[in-house]
């Protein structure tokens, strides 16, 4: 029960990667609160909940201060929720980038601050965010993706150095191709445009792997546990990379 007494909210927690953080973290003893913006896969995962849509900074607050009178201050807040969707870049639209932009960049930066004055107030914190090896390399047909996690990169070290004395830690996970329903889609839509079978497409992605595997939730979960614990107040303004070596 190491994070015991601890308010940990993890947005995009009702599937995938977000679900499972969500259930390792309140099961090392945090109160946890998940956030999303559909209510039937949040509510299934049977812990507290609150709808929100991270683009939206007001309704960030909103539901952050719902958070905070249900289950107390905030010490954590892992950013997870986020989009990929791929296109030549050449038909890359200004508003597809703002898309990308907006879900998994702008909004890391509203749950951030939303959790900030708890975080500042305790002395104490840990903000985490899911981002991707797409943070820390390029890959063809999903430029606007790719550049939101670089600036969640750029965002994490910065405001690592910024807030270095005051208690609260700041990374980014980067994990690489993770076995989620959202991999599956892509999986399809390579099925879909190439004429590939299911399993020749998931050979493709798992071939930027050296160990030639697709990641696994429990092992984001894990390393988002890591980060919470005192085992870790000097890991700060880092890019966890999950890849088996791909960067």
């Amino acid at each position: 029960m190491m994070l015991a007494g601890k308010h940990a909210v993890v947005t995009g927690g009702g599937t995938g990667v977000g679900a499972e953080v969500a259930r390792t973290l309140a099961e090392a003893g945090a109160k946890v609160t998940i956030m999303g913006r559909s209510e039937a896969p949040l509510k299934a995962q049977g812990l507290p909940y609150q709808l929100c849509d991270v683009t939206e900074a007001e309704a960030v607050q909103a539901a952050f201060a719902a958070a905070r009178a249900d289950q107390g201050p905030i010490d954590i807040m892992v950013a997870n929720a986020g989009a990929a969707e791929s296109v030549p870049f050449a038909k890359m639209t200004p508003e597809h980038l703002s898309a990308m932009l907006a879900v998994n960049l702008i909004g890391v930066s509203n749950c951030w601050q939303a959790a900030l004055p708890d975080m500042k107030a305790a002395g104490w914190g840990r903000m985490i965010a899911v981002a991707s090896t797409a943070a820390q390399k390029g890959y063809p047909y999903v430029a606007a993706y790719c550049a939101a996690k670089h600036g969640v990169l750029g965002l994490t070290r910065a405001l690592s150095i910024e807030l270095a004395m005051t208690g609260i830690t700041v990374n980014a996970i980067c994990p690489g191709f993770i076995e989620t329903p959202l991999l599956d889609r892509s999986i399809a839509n390579i099925v879909k445009t190439t004429g590939m079978s299911e399993e020749q497409a998931a050979k493709s992605l798992k071939a930027g792997n050296p160990q030639k595997r697709f990641i696994q939730t429990d092992e984001v979960a894990g390393a988002a546990l890591w980060l919470c614990t005192e085992a870790a107040r000097s890991v700060n303004g880092h890019a966890l990379s999950l890849s088996g070596g791909e960067t």
